[in-house]
């Protein structure tokens, strides 16, 4: 696979099932690099075959009717400026009616429980800003009150506003407010009785200092809404059919990182299920979709469970019996049963495929879309080869990506962001671009990662001041653990690259280890000292990882810093940073690349104007090859006798 195949494979996602259980509703999306961006449309599997039912280029998250007869769905026109907004179309088909005109478009649209209206979640600007053109918009200073004020890949925070709507339908009616306030409210849900809407929205006093969310009901008649739990770290919510509301999370947004679990909220406040299951119900990335508890019963959901470096699907009962329904080596992306379970519409990818429409039917499952089928059949893919190394006497997975062929190769070492996020079974163009270029590609997923448990995930916290810190020992015992093993890696050719979390610890490791003759940290934390005020998370991920510390001490973030040993470092290093980076601000890579050339290092820094932290997962398309082109380039000079 090289850089100009990016926009030959499509991405299926957000399967929905037909509440007659026997048609899905999915998203396919592809990159476009003539037009640099993403095409996405809607599709429909019959029960027979798949085809595109909206024409796209910009539409996404749909969703049935009760009776089926209608799809709801988020159209983004092609228009210069165009933001998504809340549309419905006839499943018999015919065109699209667009209900909604947010000034800052819509976010989600559910359906009510008797199909007469949908709940929409509508971004304006705040009142201090909705009066003014574009062009004052830009120039008026920002008066900023309160921490939390712009979020990475959605940008300023502070002139913006999400609400929860009543939408009609049949577009008879305008929008009608259900929330205000300049908050953000998103994640809808209905009560079952239709009375009411159920959404997450952090509205307490601390809500930018803890990073914590609340879940809340609002009347569909009117009134304020009502917590329905303390503020946590939570994510989706969902209805039982009996009406009792469910979340999935972590009650104690201190207690991050940790596993996110479902939780039944009783009168006494959050009761777990399924607790001896020491393993998350949601996947940090790729995103998952549909997520949370999908019901298929008074007393039975549908859910995705991570597991080392897998997505399956569970069911689960509310007196926590799990069982195991779709399995495997891959990744599961989002799930949807029908009403009583019987039948799941999923898809998942392989590390050799980037993804299809699956259907699972009374323990028979079979793959029902050809989508990829031509770039599969087209473009080499390499199988990666899956091994264990015992690091601390613990054990870490870890992949080997080798090129075809017997030559050897040079060692590539990749390292996942996070941290806790997992590598695994799914398909990822990074492994397969760098493979195809001659490199022999090692990750792994050290203590730290996801997928392994409670102990595992929260192993690196409070030690990242160490010289040699858990994960860091972790991703070199795979290192060594590759070189003996496979004979092929070149033990003098070895690159390094990671990015975000990856970033970070490739700095570290380079500060204390000299055998690296290439490296790329990108979009990486460098140093806390000014990460802990500059970053959309600067006042939650310092304390959950370092611990307590306060303004008149600072050894603790100094100390965890990888900027704090970058003197060692003598290896070549490209940075690649973005410019409209919240999450590692750019100032990062500056900070960086300012030691390195002030010691005589070989360095470069990349910056991608406007891009954000998802660069390399959601970036323009164009950006995202030229990244590729550029990473390849760097390692080619530093490790030679590679043909890139």
């Amino acid at each position: 696979m090289r850089p100009d195949d990016l926009d030959r494979f499509a991405t299926p996602s957000d399967p929905r099932m037909h509440p007659g259980g026997r048609r899905v509703a999915f998203v396919v999306s592809r990159m476009n690099l003539d037009e640099d961006r993403y095409d996405r449309s809607i599709w429909l599997w019959d029960g027979e075959a798949a085809r595109p039912f909206t024409h796209g280029p910009g539409d996404t998250r749909p969703r049935w009717s009760p009776d089926g007869t209608r799809l709801a769905f988020l159209r983004t026109g092609t228009e210069d400026g165009a933001v998504p907004q809340v549309a419905v179309m006839p499943v018999s088909g015919g065109e699209a009616t667009v209900l909604t005109d947010f000034p800052l478009g819509a976010r989600e649209a559910e359906w009510s429980p008797d199909g007469t209206r949908l709940a929409a979640v509508g971004a304006s600007w705040t009142d201090d800003w909705a009066d003014l053109d574009d062009a004052e918009r830009a120039r008026r200073p920002r008066r900023i009150r309160r921490f939390g004020y712009r979020w990475d890949d959605v940008g300023a925070l502070f002139d913006k506003r999400t609400d929860v709507y009543l939408v009609d339908p049949d577009g008879h009616a305008d929008p009608e407010a259900l929330t205000g306030g300049d908050v953000h409210d998103g994640g809808v849900a209905w009560r079952p009785d239709g009375r009411a809407v159920g959404f997450l929205s952090a509205r307490h006093e601390r809500r930018y200092l803890d990073g914590a969310t609340q879940a809340w009901e609002v009347p569909v008649d009117g009134g304020e809404p009502i917590a329905l739990v303390e503020p946590g770290w939570w994510g989706s919510l969902s209805y039982a059919p009996d009406g009792v509301p469910h979340l999935l999370g972590i009650p104690d947004p201190d207690a991050y990182p940790a596993i996110s679990r479902v939780w039944r909220l009783g009168p006494d406040g959050p009761v777990e299920i399924a607790s001896d299951v020491d393993r998350s119900f949601v996947a940090p990335a790729p995103p998952i979709a549909p997520a949370g508890p999908q019901w298929v019963g008074d007393d039975r959901f549908v859910s995705v469970l991570e597991d080392r470096g897998r997505v399956r699907v569970v069911g689960v009962t509310i007196d926590g019996e799990v069982t195991d329904l779709v399995g495997g080596d891959r990744v599961v992306t989002g799930a949807s049963p029908n009403v009583d379970g019987s039948v799941i519409a999923f898809v998942a990818s392989t590390p050799t495929d980037p993804g299809e429409l699956y259907v699972w039917e009374d323990g028979t499952e079979r793959v029902v879309t050809d989508i990829n089928a031509t770039f599969r059949r087209e473009v080499p893919l390499v199988a990666p080869e899956p091994f264990t190394v015992t690091s601390d006497g613990v054990e870490i997975d870890a992949w080997a990506v080798l090129p075809d062929g017997d030559d050897r190769v040079p060692l590539l070492l990749n390292i996942h962001g996070g941290p806790a996020t997992q590598f695994g079974y799914g398909f990822f163009d990074e492994f397969q671009v760098y493979a195809a270029a001659g490199y022999g590609v090692i990750a792994c997923n050290p203590r730290g990662s996801s997928g392994r448990g409670l102990e595992f995930v929260r192993a690196p916290v409070g030690r990242w001041h160490e010289e040699r810190p858990p994960d860091l020992r972790d991703v070199q015992a795979v290192v060594d653990a590759a070189l003996d093993r496979f004979d092929r890696l070149d033990d003098d050719r070895l690159g390094i690259m990671g990015g975000s979390y990856g970033g970070f610890l490739t700095v570290k490791i380079l500060g204390v280890d000299d055998r690296w003759a290439s490296a790329v940290p990108e979009r990486g934390l460098y140093t806390f000292m000014s990460f802990a005020g500059t970053s959309d998370i600067a006042h939650t991920f310092p304390r959950r990882y370092l611990g307590d510390w306060s303004y008149d001490d600072w050894t603790i973030l100094w100390e965890s810093s990888p900027l704090s040993r970058a003197h060692r470092i003598d290896t070549p290093c490209l940075i690649v940073h973005s410019e409209g980076d919240w999450r590692c601000p750019i100032e990062q890579a500056e900070q960086l690349h300012s030691v390195l050339v002030a010691n005589g290092v070989e360095a470069e820094m990349l910056r991608f104007p406007g891009a954000s932290h998802e660069l390399s997962r959601s970036g323009k398309p164009t950006w995202r090859k030229e990244r590729f082109e550029a990473i390849l380039d760097w390692h080619g000079r530093h490790l030679a006798d590679v043909t890139t």
